[in-house]
């Protein structure tokens, strides 16, 4: 079944669950399809899992269409969210609405995603205007990660807990299909899910959201290095894949690799003749 704002919001009401996760190509987004998750996030996580940047400030709108319509292209029924990369609809108005066209229209997103509360509410108005989806999306926003002196819980203290459920109220206002919260203690998150109607998705924010949304690297075990306290590695496919280029290394270089049952014949009398040319 093709999941739609409407089909996230009939999951909240009805308790059942939201499953989201990230994808950046085609090839991973029809199997994540295939299973049925829920949502597909073409996230500008994209800069440091993909591109191997330090974070994701230097990911850019021409980055963002093009895996967006990668994974498009291979999502036949999940919700596809594109995450509006950094200075794409801060500047202005105007351009958060063209910045948010592009990925409709050029990237085959369903939706897109910006980072802020309060301050990015004439944005989310104006984008939802102009027909697109908006998912909003509070608390540890990695686009602020300067400003927040890394990659910091938020919402510890009383007036930064009020003030993210004061943004999550005026987000919702502002027209928002559903928030993405990260990185706020469980209890906030509970608090902000049980206060609006629209869906929240979680990451980093305990089991009390509407659903949850992880990064596939990490939740593969993809990664490597420091793995954040909210993921948990559903499978190791990192040592299967390493297992897997090893073996092929080592068959190609001891000649079992190929065999006979990858190769394709040929009649042995044109080979004669042509051995016969050659001579």
């Amino acid at each position: 079944m093709k999941n739609t704002v409407a089909t996230l919001l009939k999951q909240k009401q009805s308790g059942d669950k939201i499953t989201m996760l990230t994808a950046y190509d085609y090839t991973t987004a029809k199997i994540f399809d295939e299973c049925g998750v829920n949502s597909i996030l073409v996230g500008d996580s994209l800069g440091m899992v993909m591109l191997g940047y330090e974070n994701t400030l230097a990911v850019t709108m021409e980055d963002m269409i093009h895996h967006t319509a990668a994974v498009s292209r291979g999502a036949e029924n999940a919700f596809v969210v594109a995450d509006m990369p950094f200075m794409s609809y801060q500047v202005s108005v105007r351009e958060a609405v063209i910045n948010a066209g592009r990925l409709i229209k050029e990237g085959g997103a369903t939706a897109v995603k910006l980072e802020g509360g309060a301050e990015v509410c004439e944005q989310i108005r104006a984008i939802v205007n102009a027909s697109i989806p908006v998912v909003a999306h509070l608390g540890l926003t990695p686009q602020s990660v300067n400003v927040f002196g890394g990659f910091k819980v938020q919402g510890k203290s009383l007036d930064k807990a009020k003030k993210l459920i004061d943004d999550a109220v005026k987000i919702q206002e502002a027209g928002a299909c559903a928030v993405v919260l990260e990185g706020i203690p469980a209890k906030l998150a509970e608090i902000i899910t049980k206060k609006l109607a629209i869906p929240t998705i979680g990451i980093g924010a305990g089991g009390g959201c509407d659903g949850q949304v992880l990064v596939y690297q990490d939740m593969l075990g993809l990664t490597v290095g420091h793995t954040p306290k909210f993921v948990k590695r559903f499978a190791e496919a990192g040592d299967l894949i390493r297992s897997g280029v090893s073996n092929y290394i080592n068959e190609t270089k001891n000649g079992t690799f190929p065999s006979e049952e990858h190769t394709y014949s040929v009649d042995e009398e044109i080979i004669d003749k042509l051995a016969g040319e050659v001579d």
